[in-house]
This record gives structure tokens, sequence and C-alpha cells, in this order.
């Protein structure tokens, strides 16, 4: 039996990364996975391995920044499987820039997609996920925790994340669904590999942000949100759990 028998997981960001790690072990654990990405290949590949494994696995293609196709997505999931029980937040985007070099075109690409497409998912499966008892888990970051130079859009974002998390459990704290997110230090996904810095940048005001290990797999990650999203975590309601090897302990 698994953890996750009989139930339906909605994964925005699914085509790589943190997100493609939480659809293979979640669809271990027994989940039917609903992979939402705008990454038509990246989808079909992540779908594969999951069927590969013995696991089912649709796809919804769509913007999460766009509210009709994060309603489109919720939709998606529950006609076609019939209910609703997870939703996992993670798609995002992160780059580093000066603050005198942030257009307002990269501004709101940077909310529209890590805060606004959480909060248009959640929305819309609020109430497929109180029907069924469910769970959103929202990724956040530690630089939603913590100042961080040259990545004020992206730290203002997941601040945002970390707080809407709190406020959206606030708000259905009576009613039977839980909502907590997760805050990643580094993790070694394309996005990561690809993280664009300005040049001439110093150097000094980055080290505070390194830590002292190795990056995580992404697998690592894949394993708490499953945990989070499983009964194992009833309890956890309104939660911010950092998984971050120690960056904002100290």
């Amino acid at each position: 039996m698994g953890r996750f028998d009989g139930r339906v997981a909605l994964i925005t960001g699914a085509a790589s990364g943190i997100g493609r790690a939480t659809a293979l072990r979640m669809a271990s654990d027994g989940a039917t996975i609903v992979g939402f990405d705008r990454d038509v290949a990246g989808l079909d590949t992540v779908a594969a391995e999951v069927h590969d494994t013995g696991g089912t696995m649709t796809t919804v293609t769509g913007d999460v920044s766009r509210r009709t196709d994060c309603v489109a997505a919720v939709d998606a999931a529950v006609t076609t499987h019939g209910r609703l029980d997870v939703l996992a937040n993670i798609a995002g985007v992160v780059w580093a820039e000066r603050v005198a070099d942030t257009s307002e075109e990269g501004w709101n690409r940077m909310m529209e997609i890590n805060v606004s497409g959480s909060f248009w998912c959640a929305q819309a499966a609020l109430p497929h996920l109180i029907e069924s008892h469910g769970n959103i888990v929202n990724i956040a970051s530690n630089a939603g925790l913590m100042g961080q130079a040259y990545t004020v859009a992206y730290s203002t974002t997941k601040g945002a994340v970390v707080n809407m998390t709190r406020a959206l459990a606030m708000e259905y704290v009576k009613e039977p669904v839980r909502i907590n997110a997760v805050a990643p230090g580094g993790v070694n996904t394309p996005m990561s590999q690809n993280f664009d810095m300005p040049d001439d940048l110093d150097f000094s005001l980055m080290q505070p942000y390194m830590g002292f290990r190795k990056m995580a797999d992404p697998n690592e990650l894949a394993n708490v949100i499953a945990f989070v999203a499983s009964d194992e975590a009833s309890r956890m309601h309104g939660a911010i759990v950092s998984v971050d090897g120690g960056l904002t302990a100290g």
C-alpha cells in the first residue's frame, strides 16, 4: 500500500527539477499525477518516466502566471480523475541582478510566476481540496527568510510565498485542508545551473548565502514535499519547513 493510493496530485513545474522529482516520488507512493508546465516536451518525458515505473501521470500545458491556465489545470485534474488531493506549487523562476538593472517586465514576470501562479492555483484548487481533506505544499526558499544581495525581486517573491502560506492557513484553519510550504536552499536543478548573475558583482555579498554544504539533489526535496503532503504530517498546517542544510539556522 502506498501512502498516496487513490489520491490525485497536481504538480506545477513538473517538467524538470524539483517538480519532476516530486512527480516521480509521489507516483512511486501510489499518487496519480497531473503535471502542469509550459514545457510540452519535458512533461512528456516525465510522464513516460512515471509510466515506465508503473505509475500514472497525465499532463496539462499552460503558464502558471495566467489565472485562466491555472483554473484549467485544476479543472482538468478533477474532470479526468474525479478528485484532487494535493496541490504542489513548484513552478518558479530565478535570476540575479542589481537593483538598478531590474526592469518592469522582469519584476512583473518574477511576481507573476512565483507568487501569482501559486495563488491562482490555490484559489482554484481549495474547494476540491476541502472536499477531499487534501493539502497544498508551496515552494518558498531560504531567500524568503533572509535578505539577499542581487536577488531583491526573487527574495521579495519568496517572502510573499512564505506569508501567503501562513495567511491561507489562517483563513482556512477551520476547514479540513492543510496548507504548508517547503523552503529549500540551493538545489541542483536546471534552473540553478542556468542562474544568471551580473557582471563584476561583489562576491563577498553573495558568499553568506552559499552555505557550508553542497547543493541539494532534487530528490531530497521531493522526499520532504511528499512527507508534508502525506497523512504522516497531519498536524502540520501553516508551517514553513526549511530544507537548506542549515543556511538559515544561524
